[in-house]
């Protein structure tokens, strides 16, 4: 799998958390979000409007608006500043077209852990984008990051979500209780699918598409 990335780095703790970062490999792109720009605002908005997202995630705060979605991606960049989190926009490496997003999210200094999570946008689906995402932003997250371990959780039943966690090997370590908030509830809870991969696991293959 080729990479290629650029960060600038805040060293907390043993993890270089870059408040900046671009990865180029299996046939992909990931860069920052730009909040200012009507295209990524836009992509935003379609993503975390879809049905399909949510399904399976309930977000904590509604976002129904471009300027919603603007103020989101504002505090995912101040979030990456803070060391917390890393957002990438995943794009087409050939055209730059917009198909989704990975976030390295939660990340722990003392014990060197993050989540991830993503979605790809419903024009980009079947051709493999989130299998392709993980795979690089898990590579660069260990390398370039210092990272022990990430976690990957997702809502029980989203079989697609857990055969992409175990393509990336991410192996499945059991069952959260009443871990996520159920499909447009923040007052009832659903069980989840807990993943983990440590930075010794082997790397699975991965084709470019």
């Amino acid at each position: 799998m080729s990479e290629e990335a650029r960060t600038a780095d805040q060293h907390l703790d043993g993890v270089r958390v870059p408040s900046v970062a671009e990865i180029s490999g299996n046939g992909l792109r990931l860069r920052p979000w730009r909040p200012e720009s009507g295209e990524d605002a836009e992509a935003w908005l379609r993503g975390v409007l879809d049905p399909e997202f949510l399904r399976w995630n309930t977000p904590l705060r509604a976002i129904a608006t471009l300027d919603d979605a603007r103020a989101s991606l504002r505090a995912r960049l101040d979030d990456a500043a803070q060391g917390v989190s890393v957002s990438f926009c995943v794009t087409d490496a050939a055209t730059g077209a917009v198909l989704g997003h990975m976030g390295v999210n939660a990340i722990e200094p003392l014990m060197r852990t993050a989540r991830v999570g993503y979605w790809v946008l419903p024009e980009a689906r079947g051709r493999r984008v989130a299998h392709r995402a993980l795979a690089l932003a898990t590579a660069w997250s260990f390398t370039a990051t210092g990272l022990h371990r990430i976690d990957l959780g997702h809502a029980l039943g989203h079989d697609a979500s857990c055969r992409i966690a175990e393509r990336c090997g991410y192996r499945y370590e059991g069952t959260l209780r009443g871990a996520m908030f159920e499909e447009g509830r923040k007052d009832a809870f659903r069980d989840v699918h807990l993943h983990g991969r440590l930075a010794t696991d082997p790397y699975p293959p991965v084709a470019d598409a």
